[in-house]
């Protein structure tokens, strides 16, 4: 009797082994954008680079996990004096803190149908806060992409100063396609 239990418990961990998907992101076919007003006009930009691992079963999301960066120093407003500016101590100074990251602490299924709720981390210059959205996850060439967005504060992670021209808060956009 002991030995068909253990057997049994095996045949489920090896099966959830096999089954949960361990995917890197694909740069070129992803984008990371975000929005923030300053002087009350929305403005933008993206960030590449992105690198990392996501592990996702949808039958399993207590396996999942999402561990990414972009690079800092990508960050692209199609404006190259801005872009140099912000790149500078006083916003995301890449010259120390060369990556981005979010880090996933836990995903659920949303009350929306198809739709997924992730709670993680996001570090920005050495500053970690939690954050949490929804997102989606549509198979797409062996892979997903899996889009969402999230809001934050870019004051709680020491970007921009104390620019009154520029509003605190601003949306992140993702639109990632990772593979096997």
């Amino acid at each position: 009797m002991k030995k068909g239990i253990l057997f049994l418990m095996m045949l489920i961990v090896f099966k959830y082994s096999f089954t949960q998907s361990i995917l890197t992101p694909v740069d070129a076919d992803s984008k990371v954008h975000f929005v923030i007003k300053n002087f009350g006009i929305k403005t933008g930009g993206d960030f590449t680079g992105l690198k990392g691992n996501i592990k996702f079963a949808p039958e399993n999301l207590a396996a999942c996990s999402f561990d990414v960066t972009v690079d800092a120093s990508t960050i692209n407003t199609d404006n190259e004096s801005r872009d140099g500016h912000l790149k500078k101590a006083e916003y995301f100074d890449v010259t120390t803190y060369k990556t981005i990251r979010f880090k996933s602490t836990k995903v659920v299924l949303s009350s929306v149908a198809g739709r997924y709720y992730i709670f993680g981390e996001v570090t920005i210059k050495g500053v970690t806060k939690p954050v949490e959205f929804g997102f989606s996850a549509k198979p797409k060439d062996g892979g997903y992409i899996f889009e969402g967005e999230f809001g934050i504060n870019r004051r709680d992670f020491a970007v921009g100063g104390s620019s009154i021209s520029m509003s605190d808060n601003l949306t992140v956009s993702l639109s990632v396609f990772a593979k096997k």
